[in-house]
């Protein structure tokens, strides 16, 4: 099955609301999703969606997920590898790009300043 997406054309994105809060993600990181469904309960679909860290905003622990991530660093700066106070890592600014394979380990993550992120998950074509 091929990841499918609705048709959309040059829509212009309201930044300022219809973020949403993410089960299992401190606060201060909030998804605004683009377009797609990603379904993790039958691994099918994909999604693209933008992640915005707030400043100060960290993670505590590497994570991984079985589908394929794509993220690229709109704005703003973005920590990979802090511990688990949010100290330390490596900075990354915008124009980054990331592409990883399911079930690779990644993060923790931070941001001292704040960062919006552009993200497709999806899961291979089977």
């Amino acid at each position: 099955m091929a990841v499918t997406k609705e048709h959309l054309e040059f829509l212009q994105i309201d930044m300022e609301n219809g973020w949403e809060k993410l089960k299992g993600y401190p606060d201060g990181i909030t998804q605004k999703i683009l377009a797609g469904r990603l379904d993790e309960v039958n691994k099918r679909g994909g999604h693209t969606r933008m992640l915005k860290f707030e400043p100060g905003t960290y993670t505590t622990a590497p994570f991984e997920h079985d589908y394929w991530e794509e993220v690229f660093v709109l704005s703003g700066d973005l920590w990979v590898g802090n511990d688990e106070n949010g100290e330390g890592g490596e900075r990354f600014s915008s124009p980054t790009y990331c592409c990883r394979p399911p079930h690779v380990p990644h993060g923790p993550f931070r941001s001292e300043g704040g960062c919006i992120l552009l993200e497709q998950h999806y899961y291979d074509p089977q």
